[in-house]
């Protein structure tokens, strides 16, 4: 049986946490986890690295979406700043 593959990619939102490189943004993703073992929930975030083709600044939030590899580590391209800082 063959998968149905999104062509657009999967999209995700997040934080700014650095805009010091060119055309690229580094954005952080926070999600919550419940720990296996005493329960309690931990909250974990993922950096990824974005081409910044909408000027997005320190601090603001961002919606990215997947895209085919741009360089070594990028792979994701911001498609709107939801809000900003």
């Amino acid at each position: 049986m063959i998968n149905k593959i999104n062509k657009n990619g999967k999209t995700f939102e997040g934080s700014v946490v650095s805009d010091k490189m060119t055309n690229t943004i580094v954005v952080s993703l926070e999600y919550t986890n419940r720990h296996p073992l005493y329960k309690k929930i931990v909250r974990k975030h993922k950096n990824i690295y974005a081409e910044n083709n909408l000027l997005a600044k320190i601090g603001d939030i961002v919606k990215v979406r997947e895209t085919r590899p741009l360089s070594k580590l990028k792979r994701f391209t911001t498609l709107a700043i939801i809000k900003k800082a």
